[in-house]
């Protein structure tokens, strides 16, 4: 006996389909209410920690000099919060400054070697190298910096400063010990060496074959497609990859809290001790010992930080948005 299954009739499909675009819509919403809640969260994390530091670094905002200089036992007499933390901010972004420039340009290099001129092996070695840079705790660069770096250094330094002591940054006496900003500037750009090389690299490896044909086909050498196609393109990704950078030598504490011998000066003296001091290691050095006024103190200076790096972010993101309209598609 023959079974004959007749097939389902159009409106059982109709309703299956409905059922089925009915659902999706429910994980559409669902989705879209997710990712609302996770960018206010975002909004609301970030506002919660400035009110925080606003509503702790008050009392030191307020307060008197002399109540300061009672309370912080740097704090000089007859000057005010921002006389007191001018030279922390000074020392920051000097820091910051130099590791930026040492570290871009290398970066900058690495990242076109891995994604245009080495063989696919070579770069995935290279590639899987890099980013272990970015997993070592920064305890490790400071003990590396202050043992291994600063000592094979000095010679260096030295020679700076006896045939090129006339610029400002290379005059003074050199530390005998490379406890100076020099060495600190150079353990930075190697911490952040790997954020700006890995963020380059994808940006560069995402350039459009067709403008790298094109002016391969116009008889461009390897250097000129790089210069005419791949540059132009990462030009806006490259500067989103320094400022990560920057942001993280910025807030950089132990490197720098291990290397540096700290200072309260406005001095370009890199190669000098006891000239320059950042806020995170200011912070990281003075809080276990502080209490009351002087925690609200420390509170303060992290509070210029948080302001400091939120105005970075800010400019890097006027940067980019300049020079967003180039892109694959024009």
């Amino acid at each position: 006996m023959t079974t004959t299954v007749s097939p389902p009739s159009p409106s059982a499909a109709g309703r299956r389909k409905t059922r089925r675009r009915t659902t999706d819509r429910g994980f559409n919403r669902v989705f879209r209410w997710i990712a609302v809640g996770a960018g206010v969260l975002i909004l609301a994390v970030l506002a919660a920690v400035a009110l925080f530091l606003l509503q702790q670094a008050w009392p030191a905002l307020t307060a008197g000099s002399d109540e300061l200089a009672a309370a912080v036992p740097r704090f000089p007499e007859g000057t005010s919060f921002l006389g007191f933390v001018g030279p922390l901010v000074f020392g920051t972004l000097l820091a910051a400054a130099l590791a930026l420039g040492l570290a871009t340009p290398v970066a900058m290099g690495i990242a076109l070697f891995i994604s245009h001129y080495a063989p696919r092996r070579l770069a995935q070695v290279l590639g899987y190298l890099v980013d272990l840079l970015a997993a070592v705790p920064s305890v490790i660069y400071g003990l590396w910096g202050i043992s291994v770096l600063g000592p094979a250094a000095l010679p260096l330094w030295e020679w700076l400063n006896r045939y090129l002591g006339w610029f400002p940054l290379f005059a003074g006496d050199v530390s005998s010990a490379s406890r100076a900003m020099a060495t600190v500037a150079v353990v930075l750009a190697v911490m952040i060496l790997p954020i700006i090389t890995a963020v380059s690299r994808e940006v560069f490896l995402q350039t459009p074959k067709l403008h790298e044909e094109a002016a391969l086909a116009l008889g461009a050498t390897r250097w000129e497609v790089v210069r005419t196609a791949v540059l132009p393109f990462g030009r806006s990704g490259v500067i989103s990859a320094a400022m990560l950078g920057l942001g993280r030598a910025l807030g950089e504490t132990m490197a720098v809290l291990m290397i540096l011998s700290p200072g309260f000066l406005y001095s370009f003296k890199i190669l000098a001790g006891a000239q320059q001091q950042t806020i995170a290691a200011y912070i990281a050095a003075d809080f276990p010992e502080a209490s009351g006024l002087a925690v609200n103190m420390l509170i303060a200076t992290g509070l210029v930080l948080f302001v400091i790096t939120l105005a970075v972010n800010m400019l890097a993101r006027g940067i980019v948005a300049r020079r967003k309209d180039f892109s694959g598609a024009n």
